[in-house]
């Protein structure tokens, strides 16, 4: 267990709705850490449709998802915001000084005055890999996603995919690893081109094997690899050398343990008080997909006009000492000191 960290607020999803509430937040001097599953922010666009355009945000005519999440982390960097990618929120309890206390599956512990979930449809939890008995090495020699890239320094290290996530961290392993093979069933890979360049780039130049075809077993005992088991387009049959496995097949939206933290949830969904998205449970606020309300409609531009209005409430509670005078960024010196990073 880690030691506590003291916040006014932790947000729950680091998606454009999530990394917009830490700039409604940081307006209302209400400073927040934000935890997603996850190891990047931009949640769903990032991951699903980093490349695909949007056009229904507010301003901007046609813009990628990952351009989205660049634009949002550009607007919150005067509020210094602190990540903690990897994780998922395991546990929520409220302490007897009306606060919650927080814990991921990582260990790691907040104490807040106000939780705010943005968790859009869900955690998006990766796809166990589809290769017999995998369960009995995961969390010791194959991992869904890296937490530390040191773990896999001098390793044999096979990654199996065709997307983006397996193909940065085919580039960012490669480095430091004793020997990565990359394995995925065909020769076209659904990675940014230059990613895909620079991976064929290092396989001519003997860094990386690249093998086509599928892993179909692993070898190894008490949940240590040394071999994988794959089958190759032609029906021949390899042993690839591994201590560890990187499977990256894609995720599914899964709402988690949220579910169990007493909201009065509906069909996954959380009532929400229009107000203020406050849910059944005072203190704990919800924006974006994962909330409920008559009329609701689920689009960014949507979380983003919920993550305003949760703003205001917050920061009554994280601070009910103080009159709440409401400042437009146009006109307030304080509120352009702040995003100045004054």
């Amino acid at each position: 267990m880690t030691d506590i960290i003291y916040t006014d607020a932790v947000i729950v999803g680091a998606g454009p709705v999530g990394l917009f509430a830490v700039f409604q937040l940081g307006m209302v001097d209400v400073e927040a850490h934000v935890v997603d599953i996850l190891d990047r922010p931009g949640g769903q666009c990032v991951e699903l449709y980093p490349e695909k355009p949007i056009y229904d945000i507010p301003g901007l005519p046609e813009v990628t998802g990952q351009g989205l999440a660049d634009n949002l982390l550009a607007q919150i960097q005067p509020f210094a915001p602190r990540f903690h990618f990897n994780q998922m929120v395991a546990a929520l309890e409220r302490t007897p000084d009306d606060r919650f206390l927080l814990t991921t599956d990582a260990g790691t512990r907040f104490d807040a005055k106000v939780v705010v979930i943005a968790a859009g449809g869900g955690s998006f939890l990766p796809r166990r890999a589809p290769i017999p008995g995998v369960e009995a090495y995961e969390g010791r020699s194959v991992f869904y996603a890296v937490r530390a890239k040191d773990a896999f320094r001098a390793k044999h290290l096979v990654i199996v995919g065709g997307g983006d996530s397996a193909l940065d961290w085919t580039l960012n392993l490669a480095p430091i690893a004793e020997s990565v093979t990359l394995i995925h069933r065909r020769d076209v890979f659904r990675a940014a081109p230059d990613t895909v360049n620079k991976m064929r780039a290092l396989v001519d130049k003997g860094v990386v094997d690249l093998f086509i075809g599928q892993a179909t077993a692993l070898i190894g005992e008490n949940g240590m690899l040394k071999a994988v088991k794959a089958k190759a387009e032609d029906g021949s049959l390899h042993e690839i050398a591994a201590d560890a496995m990187l499977p990256f097949f894609g995720l599914a939206a899964q709402l988690g343990p949220i579910a169990d933290w007493g909201l009065n949830m509906s069909e996954d969904l959380i009532p929400v008080d229009v107000e203020s998205y406050q849910t059944t449970t005072p203190g704990v606020f919800a924006i974006g997909d994962v909330n409920a309300y008559p009329g609701k409609l689920k689009l960014i531009l949507s979380g983003f006009h919920e993550a305003a209005l949760m703003a205001q409430a917050a920061a009554r509670r994280v601070h009910p000492e103080r009159r709440m005078v409401f400042q437009h960024s146009t006109s307030s010196s304080t509120l352009q000191k702040k995003l100045a990073g004054a």
